[in-house]
């Protein structure tokens, strides 16, 4: 991951956060999906058939279904990929750090898009209509990853009251490409074989949201 994007990682607390639009979205879509897979305890590998490139893991998980044996198929769902969403914010009190990136997953996003969705709500990153979020981050005893809830505010409110801050930000808004690094064929080939003769435990990305 390159340092010129910062991912907000927030402890257990309440926030209030006001998401910004990307400004390469597909299709305008208000958040962006980045699919990982998770082997070993390694990082999340960027999974290259989103992008129509060669995928020997996905190959394999396709070989592994089309085998019909129950050793395969387990094999096959431990390797299949997940979901992040992302979604540049501003922090409220803190706005001193400017665009910052939100990754959460799908529970989260769900709520998100539906807000987006709804047209009593309207589109939340909109400038100057949008609505803040108020994000509760809890940990619960004996859990090892936080619990998060996000509600939409009330009453709408400007990106800023200072057109030029607001400019400014929506300016300095991150490409998410710069964010992962695809990795080549053959460096998801070492790192699938070495998992596969290592047999070390899956990584597990779940977080709560």
């Amino acid at each position: 991951r390159t340092s010129s994007v910062q991912l907000w990682k927030p402890g257990p607390g309440e926030y209030k956060v006001r998401g910004l639009p990307w400004k390469n979205a597909p299709d305008g879509q208000p958040f962006i999906e980045r699919w990982f897979y998770y082997i070993g305890n390694g990082p999340g590998i960027l999974t290259p058939h989103q992008f129509g490139k060669p995928d020997p893991i996905n190959d394999l998980i396709r070989k592994l279904y089309s085998s019909g044996k129950p050793d395969d198929r387990l094999l096959a769902k431990k390797l299949q990929p997940k979901m992040r969403a992302y979604m540049p914010i501003i922090e409220r009190g803190q706005e001193s750090k400017g665009v910052q990136v939100w990754s959460f997953g799908k529970i989260i996003y769900q709520k998100l898009l539906g807000y987006y969705l709804n047209e009593e709500v309207g589109d939340i990153l909109d400038p100057s209509e949008g609505f803040d979020l108020n994000v509760v981050i809890k940990q619960q005893p004996g859990k090892q990853f936080q619990d998060t809830d996000v509600e939409a505010s009330r009453r709408p409110k400007k990106l800023s009251e200072d057109p030029a801050q607001a400019k400014l930000w929506l300016e300095s808004i991150p490409n998410i490409d710069d964010m992962y690094r695809l990795k080549s064929v053959q460096e998801i080939e070492l790192a699938l074989n070495n998992w596969l003769n290592g047999g070390e435990a899956l990584a597990d990305d779940s977080d709560g949201t």
